[in-house]
């Protein structure tokens, strides 16, 4: 699959992006500006995999001081809403790229085939820096959780 946009790496200044929320409301990165944020990147949580990397990470987010913790997914926003409401989320805020793909495409995400997400997760520092990149080569696996975890605990 080709995936189009620049791939983010660490160390580079975090590009601001515009999504929607379960709102319809537009967000951006820079919204949550101070804070460290973690972007977990989904194709849709209509799968296996990216529901069980969604509860995963609101799991986690219980636990972290100063964390704001973004799902994003093509995902329609009415489709995120309904399924945060049936899995009890409540602490992972998910947003959805599907108007722009403005995330998708700033961030080197977004599948040209298939116009949806690749699996990964960003981490931005307070200070607005990538620290931690991971692009997950195969849709169907989870990413590597400890690793991003350890990132962010160096932070």
């Amino acid at each position: 699959m080709t995936l189009l946009g620049a791939l983010a790496k660490e160390g580079e200044k975090a590009k601001d992006f515009t999504v929607l929320g379960n709102d319809l409301k537009p967000y951006k990165l820079s919204d949550y500006n101070g804070k460290i944020r973690i972007i977990s990147v989904v194709p849709s949580v209509d799968t296996g995999v990216c529901a069980a990397q969604t509860r995963r990470f609101n799991e986690e987010a219980a636990k972290l001081d100063n964390v704001v913790i973004l799902t994003i997914s093509c995902d329609l926003p009415f489709a995120l809403g309904r399924f945060c409401a049936a899995e009890g989320i409540d602490k992972v805020i998910t947003l959805s790229d599907h108007k722009e793909t403005d995330f998708g495409i700033k961030y080197g995400f977004l599948i040209d085939e298939l116009r949806l997400l690749s699996r990964g997760i960003v981490i931005v520092d307070e200070k607005g820096i990538i620290r931690y990149v991971e692009y997950v080569g195969e849709i169907t696996n989870h990413p590597d959780y400890i690793k991003a975890l350890d990132a962010l605990k160096s932070i």
